[in-house]
């Protein structure tokens, strides 16, 4: 059926009156056109929008996110890994959202060659999967601490006399910019030891999945996580205090201060003037570090703020723990339940297997999953929430400079310019402290800063096509079905609403099995989970582990 339809093309989408220049804001590299054979190469595939990563339109400076792993996956899988039949993703933006198209490998006999340098690079990291994943925890963990070192603080009027009484030789204007420079190699980085598992992770889950679809047609893919799920991993961790904080306040009489309406600034001042609160208050302050470390959403934009930065999140979450509490309900985790249920799909799939041979595939298969699994899950406390959420804070450290000297008017001005022009803004600020003038910038970034937020709110009220060019008849590709949900009946789906007259319908994905009837809270911004009732069906563009403590709710 795609076959004989197409989107738009992606050189012809038109510009959102009010926003033209837009493309100022982002690399010359994001976007479409440009020479014959660019436009032919773009028009001849399909682009669809990074949904799941990217609900709303990219901030310039949040980009930074995108280009990390726009080279880290791409590169693992095209030049380290040698995946097989998966290049790397290719990465546009148009009209402020990202659209990706990934590459695979069209020649059967390219295919064939890269299968011996896959599976002994591949088969090194699965056979010492325990031992390389233990020193990749040690290796982000001191990658947060280097970044957490970093510290931006005021250009000053005399310089430090160590430069000259110690023989130093370097300014510290100097040095601000060598800490941005060493802060953005700490944002890419991340990225790099991101994608040194993630993908062979996945993998692993899709050559289990590929050989249950083809043993047991009928398999659900929520019986395939099943199987692979029951094991404690550090990102229940974060939930896991929500729940001994609430545990607490119950058991030292503090359950009305979460009750009542109050902000989580007024419910820590009350908790300062007892004996009792200041109890609650030390296993807070135990509690924050790393766990209240966790993005409020997906961690890819800077206003998904984590846990300390927008303690109404979590005390919501403290909240309704407590409550359940007090009904005499439990708040722990179904681990038993859940490893039984696990251990019981297994063995029944096991068992209609009809030789010894594929029963012997499909347990050695389900081993590999099971062994990388808590890495495709634990890698998202790491990466998007820890990391992330502490590259932010060293973020807004520079702003405040930036804002104390002028060139913005507030901090939150900041992620209207992309990384690149931070650096050149950061390098006029130095210059000029240098040389005892008013920054450049002070002319130049407000008015365009100003600019840029009216593109972006047009941004915002517009709604883009879900994808663009030209389907392939089938989608083949596995990590563009398995991680972006993106299959030949999705591409039709998107295809009719396109083509629709009537377009006021909401479509997306079920996060649950079975249907049900009731009302729908949309949330668009996370600091609104709050305003979840009970039995609500909750909508939204995208979710996060960081939402887990309000899900009993729905």
């Amino acid at each position: 059926m795609t076959s004989k339809r197409k989107f738009m093309s992606p050189v012809d989408v038109p510009t959102i009156p009010g926003t033209e220049g837009w493309e100022r804001m982002y690399p010359y590299y994001y976007r479409f056109g440009g020479d014959k054979e660019k436009e032919a190469y773009e028009n001849n595939r399909l682009w669809y929008i990074d949904g799941v990563h990217y609900p709303e339109p990219m901030y310039p400076f949040d980009l930074i996110w995108d280009e990390a792993w726009y080279l880290s996956l791409s590169q693992f899988n095209t030049r380290i890994y040698m995946i097989p039949p998966a290049l790397g993703v290719d990465h546009r933006i148009v009209n402020g959202y990202i659209y990706i198209s990934p590459v695979g490998v069209d020649d059967p006999k390219e295919v064939e060659e890269r299968v011996p340098l896959f599976l002994e690079r591949a088969g090194y990291y699965y056979e010492n999967w325990d031992e390389l994943y233990a020193r990749w925890k040690v290796k982000m963990e001191k990658l947060i601490e280097e970044i957490d070192g970093i510290n931006f603080t005021d250009l000053p009027d005399v310089d430090d006399p160590s430069i000259v009484f110690e023989g130093v030789g370097l300014s510290t204007g100097y040095q601000m910019v060598k800490d941005y420079d060493h802060l953005i190699d700490c944002a890419l980085r991340i990225w790099q030891y991101h994608m040194e598992f993630l993908n062979l992770g996945y993998a692993a889950y899709v050559t289990f999945r590929d050989f249950c679809q083809k043993a047991f047609p009928d398999i659900d893919d929520s019986m395939l996580t099943r199987m692979v799920g029951g094991v404690d991993i550090i990102l229940w961790q974060p939930d896991e205090q929500l729940k001994k904080l609430a545990r607490a306040a119950v058991e030292l009489g503090l359950s009305d201060l979460f009750k009542n309406g109050q902000s989580p600034d007024e419910i820590l001042a009350t908790m300062e003037k007892s004996e009792e609160g200041k109890k609650w208050l030390e296993q807070f302050e135990d509690s924050k570090d790393p766990w209240f470390y966790m993005s409020s959403g997906t961690g890819w934009y800077h206003d998904h703020y984590c846990w300390l930065d927008r303690l109404e999140v979590p005390f919501s979450a403290i909240e309704g723990y407590i409550i359940r509490l007090e009904e005499g309900k439990s708040i722990e985790r179904a681990t038993e339940r859940i490893v039984e249920e696990r251990d019981r799909i297994v063995a029944e799939y096991q068992g209609l297997l009809q030789t010894e041979e594929d029963k012997k595939t499909f347990d050695e298969l389900l081993a590999v999953a099971q062994r990388v699994y808590p890495y495709v899950e634990e890698h998202l406390f790491y990466v998007e929430h820890h990391s992330h959420s502490v590259f932010y804070m060293k973020m807004r450290q520079l702003a405040q400079v930036f804002v104390n000297k002028g060139l913005i008017n507030d901090v939150e001005d900041i992620w209207y310019l992309h990384r690149d022009e931070v650096k050149q803004a950061l390098f006029d600020l130095v210059c000029t402290w240098a040389t005892g003038v008013r920054p450049n910038g002070v002319y130049y970034w407000k008015p365009e800063i100003e600019w840029r937020k009216g593109v972006m709110e047009k941004f915002r009220e517009h709604t883009p096509a879900p994808a663009l060019g030209i389907p392939p008849e089938v989608v083949t590709e596995p990590f563009t079905i398995m991680l972006w949900g993106v299959t030949t009946e999705r591409i039709d789906a998107w295809l009719d609403v396109e083509e629709a007259e009537d377009k006021d319908r909401m479509v997306g994905f079920p996060g649950s099995p079975g249907a049900v009837e009731g009302i729908a809270r949309i949330i668009r911004d996370p600091v609104d989970l709050a305003k979840l009732e009970e039995g609500e069906i909750l909508v939204a563009p995208t979710t996060s582990p960081s939402w887990a403590p309000i899900f009993d709710r729905l």
